[in-house]
C-alpha cells in the first residue's frame, strides 16, 4: 500500500521509524495470508487453525494499512494547524503511488489484451469495483486497494480542516452515519459481505479511525507509553483475528455475515490501539530487527503489489511443498523464501521505478516546522 516514505515526512512531519515498522508489518501480514492460502488453506474457512487467525485472516493488513493512512495523515495535518495545501497534497499522493499502480495496471492490460475495451481505463479509479482488468488474476489482483486509497486522498484535506474545526466529535459522526449507510447497503445488497469487504463504503470507516486515533493521541500531547500498553494491544488484536477465523472468517460460504457489519469498524479500533500504543512506545526494537522493519516499510508498496507475482511463480515451480512432514514448518519455511525473493523484487522496484518519482515532492503542509 502507498504511505509516506522517508524523504516525504521529513518534508511534512518528522520522521517517525515506528510507522514504518508498521507499514512493514502490514506488508508481511498480507504476504503472509497470501502464501497460506496459495499452497496450504486454498481460500477456504480456517476454524480449526487455533493461534494462526493472523495467517488465515491475514487480509487484515489491508486494514493496518488504511488506519495508518488516517494516523498519518491526520498527524501531518494536527502539526499544519489544518493548513493543507490541497493540490500540493493530491499531486504528492500522484506522484507516490500512480507510476508503480500503472505499471501494474499495464500488465494486467497486456494479460488480458483479448477482452480490453477502451472504457477499461476508467479502472485505473476503480480498480475495486466491477471486472477491473487487475483482478483477473492473482499476480495484479493486490491492487484493488489503490483505488479505495485514493478516494480516500481526495477527501482527507477537508476532513482535516472540519475535524480540527469540531473537534473529534466530528469523525465520531461520520463514523455513525457511515454504520448507518453500511446496514441499509448491507440489507439490499446480494454479496454484502464481499461488498463491505472491497468498497470505500465498508472501508472508509477504517481511515476515520485512524484519524481520530491521531487527534485523541497527538493532537492532545504525547506520552511515552510502556511496552506493556504493545503488548496488551497486540494481543487484543491477535484475539479478534481469532474471533473473525472462528467465526466470521472471509471465506464462509454464506454471501451475507452480519458480523461484517461491525467487524471492519471493530478491526479499526484494534489496529489504532497498536498504532497508538506503538508510536508511543517509549523504548525500541533491537537494532538489527529496527532497521529490518525500517528497511521493509520503506519498500513496503512495492512489495505489496510484487509479492503476488512472486507467489505464482513458485506455486508454478514447486507446487505444494512438503519438504518438512508439518505443514506449519513447510510452510514457514516457503514464506521465508517468497520473502527474501520479494523483498529483492522490491527493492528493485522502488529504486527502479518509485525513487526517481518520489524526489518531484513536494511540501503540502503549510505550517509545517
Amino acid at each position: 500500500m502507498a504511505n509516506e516514505s522517508h524523504a516525504l515526512v521529513s518534508a511534512n512531519l518528522p520522521w517517525n521509524p515506528r510507522l514504518a515498522h508498521l507499514r512493514c508489518v502490514a506488508a508481511l501480514l498480507v504476504l503472509g495470508f497470501h502464501v497460506f492460502h496459495t499452497f496450504y488453506g486454498h481460500w477456504q474457512p480456517q476454524p480449526q487453525a487455533w493461534g494462526f487467525g493472523w495467517v488465515a485472516e491475514g487480509h487484515t493488513g489491508v486494514s493496518l494499512f488504511f488506519v495508518l493512512s488516517g494516523y498519518l495523515f491526520m498527524s501531518i495535518a494536527l502539526r499544519a494547524g489544518g493548513e493543507l495545501a490541497y493540490g500540493s497534497f493530491v499531486r504528492n499522493r500522484v506522484l507516490r503511488i500512480l507510476p508503480l499502480f500503472v505499471v501494474v495496471f499495464v500488465v494486467a492490460v497486456s494479460v488480458g489484451r483479448d477482452a480490453f475495451r477502451p472504457q477499461d481505463v476508467l479502472y485505473l479509479a476503480f480498480s475495486n469495483l466491477g471486472a477491473a482488468p487487475t483482478s483477473n488474476q492473482f499476480i495484479t489482483g493486490a491492487a484493488w486497494t489503490i483505488s479505495v486509497e485514493f478516494a480516500f486522498y481526495l477527501v482527507f484535506p477537508f476532513l482535516a480542516r472540519f475535524a480540527m474545526v469540531q473537534g473529534a466529535g466530528y469523525l465520531l459522526r461520520l463514523i455513525g452515519l457511515l454504520l448507518l449507510f453500511k446496514l441499509g447497503a448491507f440489507l439490499v445488497s446480494e454479496r454484502p459481505t464481499h461488498m463491505i469487504y472491497s468498497t470505500l463504503l465498508g472501508r472508509m470507516d477504517q481511515f476515520l479511525v485512524g484519524m481520530l486515533a491521531a487527534q485523541l493521541a497527538v493532537g492532545r500531547g504525547w506520552r511515552a507509553l510502556q511496552g506493556g500498553w504493545i503488548a496488551a494491544a497486540a494481543l487484543a488484536m491477535w484475539a479478534l483475528l481469532e474471533a473473525q477465523a472462528r467465526w466470521a472468517s472471509y471465506f464462509l460460504p454464506q454471501p451475507v455475515q452480519p458480523a461484517w457489519l461491525a467487524w471492519p469498524t471493530v478491526e479499526a479500533v484494534g489496529w489504532a490501539a497498536v498504532i497508538v500504543s506503538y508510536a508511543g512506545w517509549r523504548g525500541a526494537p533491537w537494532g538489527w530487527l529496527g532497521r529490518w522493519l525500517e528497511r521493509g516499510g520503506e519498500i513496503s508498496y512495492s512489495l505489496y503489489l510484487w509479492h503476488g507475482l512472486v507467489i505464482f511463480l513458485a506455486s508454478r515451480v514447486l507446487g505444494t511443498p512438503a519438504w518438512l512432514g508439518d505443514w506449519r514448518l513447510d510452510a514457514l519455511l516457503l514464506g521465508s523464501a517468497v520473502l527474501a525473493a520479494s523483498g529483492l523484487v522490491a527493492t528493485l522496484s522502488y529504486r527502479t521505478i518509485e525513487a526517481p518519482f518520489l524526489g518531484l515532492r513536494g511540501r503540502y503542509a503549510r505550517q509545517a516546522e
